[in-house]
């Protein structure tokens, strides 16, 4: 397993991480111990990087990967995130004291490596954002602060905020990326090369579609059905998804191989977040990123599936809604 540094910081995470919003949603993975079995075999193979959120399953996935690493919390570097959505009178302080604190019990632990806020916020401003965050880091309750969700000049902007007061910077950006919805590339990836942050994709395989299960008329399951439902309905996306199966079998490799190599062959990137229900899934996920992809195969692949510049939002909302921060 190959590992990168996170950002500027001191987090050495491995290119391969493990998504758990499956983990303690009851139509997903509902037992502990399979949650368990998951980290154990991450662990086993060299992942290291875990991240979820407290929203996940409301706090079970947090729940569940506590319980799952008694004994081994130091073999893993853990993420989680809050949001700032709905306050209703609290103040964002408080907000992520009663957020941060929660999390710490759930994951039944002293301290969070990445903790990040989940979705822009329509009430805050990045004082209020990063003040409270910054305290954190200096207590020891945080390792490293991130954000998930933000455009490229908003993460920049929080960064000449935190450099106007000394505070701790954001290290590193989550956000929806993959061979089909390549939004990322407009302003936030070059950005993430430029200032040394650590981005994270998530949704790398598509809600399942660069995996090649889904293929035209296939039965979507009700979990996968926003992203692979309007993919399978067009004709380019199953034309496409076919050449790069193509692409990847000539060279000894799975479409699953090719996406997360192509990711991994972006320089900004740190890891891919990629969620496994089966200690199978795991195996699979951990090997696809053997792959060492040159530029020119990455030329070649985007070739194949070329994107322009059209299509979805840049930022990502969550439930405060999609008016910036003031």
């Amino acid at each position: 397993m190959e590992y990168r540094k996170l950002g500027n910081s001191g987090l050495n995470v491995s290119v391969i991480g493990l998504g758990t919003n499956n983990f303690g949603n009851p139509n997903r993975i509902p037992d502990p111990a399979q949650s368990a079995r998951v980290v154990h075999k991450c662990l086993d193979v060299g992942i290291n990087f875990i991240d979820t959120a407290a929203s996940y399953s409301k706090g079970e996935s947090e729940v569940h990967i506590g319980e799952a690493l008694k004994g081994r919390r130091g073999d893993a570097i853990v993420a989680t995130k809050y949001n700032l959505a709905k306050l209703e009178g609290q103040s964002p302080r408080d907000r992520v004291i009663q957020e941060v604190e929660k999390s710490l019990r759930n994951l039944q632990t002293d301290y969070i490596d990445l903790y990040q806020i989940h979705f822009p916020s329509t009430e805050v401003s990045q004082e209020e954002v990063l003040e409270p965050l910054n305290e954190l880091v200096e207590q020891g309750k945080v390792r490293v602060i991130g954000e998930s969700n933000y455009s490229g000049w908003r993460h920049a902007q929080a960064d000449a905020t935190s450099a106007q007061h000394g505070w701790a910077r954001f290290e590193s950006s989550q956000s929806y990326y993959n061979l089909f919805r390549r939004q990322a590339e407009l302003e936030l990836l070059p950005f993430c090369t430029a200032a040394d942050v650590g981005f994270l994709p998530y949704f790398p395989l598509a809600g399942g579609w660069l995996t090649g299960k889904y293929q035209s008329g296939t039965a979507i399951g009700e979990s996968a059905r926003r992203m692979v439902g309007q993919l399978q309905g067009d004709e380019d996306a199953v034309a496409t998804l076919g050449k790069l199966d193509a692409y990847a079998g000539e060279h000894g490799h799975s479409v699953l191989d090719l996406a997360f190599s192509w990711l991994l062959a972006h320089p900004a990137v740190s890891s891919v977040i990629a969620g496994a229900m089966t200690e199978e899934q795991v195996e699979a996920n951990a090997k696809a990123g053997d792959w060492k992809m040159t530029i020119e195969e990455r030329d070649a692949i985007d070739a194949i599936a070329p994107w322009g510049g059209t299509g979805n939002e840049v930022e990502s909302y969550g439930m405060g809604g999609a008016a910036p921060l003031r």
